[in-house]
């Protein structure tokens, strides 16, 4: 396949070397002249993916026209504060009927929209998908064995993304619930900011367990209002994303919680961490779509008042284990 990734962050470098690897005709585009002349130096996304080369087949652009241009896919990789400038100024590009996969996670402010939703929105003449699981970019960049799910609401647009990145390292399940991966996806971010706050604050593996098995109840119970299924919060996109960010030090939303945890303030944790920190920019948008759907989220709640409102992270956790007493999951008698 001829194949363009938008998007040369850790994310997208990865997923290129997945596809190269496959035998696909490969572009990757940035935004970023430097970006692009870096890997164009030394074929390696320097320094958050070490040793992880580019095939010098994987060709190098920062023209929109070029990695849009006759493409058999397009990989959406790019943050998600940019997924809709970047969809707006790549438009006039995309043909009609175009497979377009979103690999980002998290969900628009200003519109509460998933990144799927607003790509379909900007490029309404185009089949999307979403590819979303425990996949963390520096050990899928070195062929460590993964697995995934791809979601699209059209059956052949799922199985062809499938077809194009599967191979014997990267293992891709499909679905048709793309807002229960995209909510997944988006959501555990936040939990994971939680978790590395636990961790900052000298506590142990018991209040991460329970922070962690009470935020994916909080996900699944606003994913099921949104039209989500339950199977894919018990899945890939999931409790297994949930995992892997919630525990990994290769996690940059539990990295930067973990500072939060430690005294620093949210500015000063994301300057340390050095990469997009995508749960502090979900946190508002997840606590809205609580409120829009009358959703009970106090973990959620909390990750916003020690964000943006001043509350210490130790007063955060107090409160959420000093609420009264409730049944585990709704329904109990």
């Amino acid at each position: 396949m001829r194949v363009g990734v938008l998007g040369a962050g850790t994310w997208g470098t990865a997923l290129v070397i997945q596809l190269a690897a496959n035998g696909h005709d490969v572009t990757l585009w940035s935004a970023l002249a430097k970006e692009i002349d870096a890997l164009a130096a030394n074929r390696e996304q320097v320094p958050n993916l070490p040793g992880a080369k580019l095939p010098e087949s994987v060709k190098l652009t920062t023209d929109l026209q070029t990695v849009c241009t006759e493409m058999d896919l397009l990989v959406f990789a790019v943050s998600s504060k940019w997924v809709r400038a970047v969809a707006q100024q790549a438009k006039p590009y995309i043909a009609q009927g175009q497979k377009i996969v979103n690999v980002g996670k998290g969900i628009e402010e200003e519109t509460l929209l998933t990144l799927t939703q607003v790509i379909a929105e900007e490029i309404p003449q185009t089949s999307v998908a979403v590819l979303s699981g425990p996949s963390h970019a520096e050990e899928v960049s070195r062929k460590i064995p993964t697995a995934v799910v791809v979601g699209s609401e059209d059956p052949e647009t799922a199985l062809f993304v499938q077809d194009a990145f599967m191979n014997q390292f990267f293992r891709i399940y499909t679905s048709s619930d793309v807002i229960g991966i995209e909510l997944g996806g988006s959501l555990k971010n936040v939990i994971a900011l939680a978790a590395g706050v636990v961790d900052g604050l000298g506590y142990g593996d018991n209040t991460k367990a329970a922070l962690m098995t009470r935020g994916i109840t909080e996900i699944t119970r606003l994913g099921l209002k949104m039209g989500g299924k339950q199977e894919t919060f018990s899945g890939l996109s999931g409790v297994g994303d949930l995992i892997v960010t919630c525990t990994s030090t290769h996690s940059r939303n539990h990295n930067a919680g973990y500072l939060i945890g430690k005294g620093y303030t949210v500015e000063e944790a994301m300057a340390e961490v050095k990469q997009v920190v995508e749960g502090v920019y979900c946190a508002r948008a997840a606590k809205k779509l609580a409120e829009k759907y009358e959703v009970s989220m106090p973990i959620v709640e909390q990750v916003n008042e020690v964000l943006f409102e001043g509350k210490s992270a130790k007063d955060a956790l107090v409160y959420l284990f000093h609420r009264d007493r409730t049944w585990e999951y709704t329904g109990q008698k």
